[in-house]
């Protein structure tokens, strides 16, 4: 879902410079920059927050992510409204990915204003496959994707019981979007934004960066304080988006100078960008060569979590252990379309992996 694990090592994580001395309070924005205000919305997870931002649109507001659908999440986005000293309305909704904490609010907003939905192509795509399982029963694959990662008869249960949530999280989205792309440039208000996208966190992720207020709109690709969850799903079992979350912070760190105050989606707004990037990537090459050393023995999926996480990973917690198994596998399958490690199934159809 949202967003990952604190980082093993502390040594792993640079010297940032926040400049605001706390989050706006509920209800009500923060201006970071010229006519750009931090909203901050609550979420009913451990990960307890996600910041949202308004942009000047010139008419209205363009507003950036929404938090997710929950009767909280409405009562605040309708303190904001009132409490707003502008009366301007906003002019359109962008949603830097489909995560229900970012797109949660997005069919609410659009509809009660009359605006467009911006959005990457895969991103709205995706989002509405995956809402379109609300209802459904687990499918035989998913089911075999956990077991074959290692998961007990409860877990699986669970998951049984839970699958096709992910739509009660978010209003049904609008029938039709307005979609943005990789490199486009975006008038908003008095300012060009720039669409620079990722990829291994979610298909089609959208930055936004506006060179004129020096300001980069991170989402999750870039977070201050925790890493990005990067996981393998069940519609993809072999997938390697490790690779893919790479190359986008690498293209990130190409594309966006380092003088930038990042706005990201968690924590709050910080300056130091590009060490950020190298410490996310540091700490990755590092978890990388713990999973090598545990390999030495074959081990299944959920057997490689003292090796990637500092967090106790327990069975009864599914919300967590999926996200782990997934950044789990999304780590194996790095190395197995390497070609250091070999991928065996056992009888009982669990799959156990060792070095090369």
């Amino acid at each position: 879902m949202a967003d990952g694990f604190e980082e093993v090592e502390a040594a792993a994580k640079p010297k940032l410079e926040y400049p605001f001395a706390a989050p706006p309070e509920r209800g009500r924005g923060l201006e970071v920059a010229p006519g750009v205000y931090w909203i901050r919305m609550a979420l009913p997870y451990a990960l307890d927050h996600i910041n949202l931002w308004a942009l000047d649109d010139g008419a209205g507001w363009a507003l950036v992510d929404t938090g997710v659908r929950t009767d909280d999440t409405l009562l605040a986005w309708r303190e904001l409204f009132a409490n707003a000293p502008d009366p301007r309305a906003p002019t359109r909704v962008f949603v830097t990915h489909m995560h229900p904490d970012h797109v949660g609010m997005a069919g609410w907003l659009t509809r009660r204003f009359g605006v467009r939905l911006w959005m990457t192509q895969l991103e709205y795509l995706t989002c509405r496959v995956m809402v379109s399982d609300t209802g459904r029963e687990a499918p035989p694959e998913g089911i075999e994707f956990y077991q074959r990662a290692g998961w007990g008869a409860g877990a699986i249960e669970t998951y049984r019981l839970r699958f096709g949530n992910f739509g009660k999280h978010i209003h049904a989205l609008p029938e039709s979007y307005r979609r943005i792309v990789d490199g486009e440039t975006i008038r908003i208000g008095a300012h060009d934004w720039r669409v620079v996208v990722g990829s291994g966190h979610s298909p089609e992720h959208a930055c936004l960066y506006c060179p004129d207020l020096k300001l980069l709109i991170s989402g999750d690709q870039v977070l201050p304080r925790i890493s990005s969850n990067v996981s393998v799903h069940a519609t993809e079992p072999d997938a390697d988006p490790m690779a893919r979350w790479g190359a986008s912070l690498d293209k990130i760190q190409r594309e966006v100078p380092d003088d930038v105050l990042v706005l990201p989606s968690h924590n709050e707004p910080f300056r130091g960008l590009h060490p950020r990037i190298e410490a996310l990537r540091r700490g990755q090459e590092k978890a990388i060569e713990r999973l090598r050393r545990s390999l030495a023995e074959p081990k299944r999926a959920v057997d490689v979590f003292g090796a990637l996480f500092a967090r106790t990973i327990a069975e009864s917690d599914v919300n967590l252990l999926s996200m782990a198994t997934g950044e789990s596998l999304a780590c194996l399958n790095y190395l197995w379309h390497r070609g250091e490690l070999r991928r065996e199934t056992d009888e009982a159809g669990v799959d156990w992996y060792r070095m090369a």
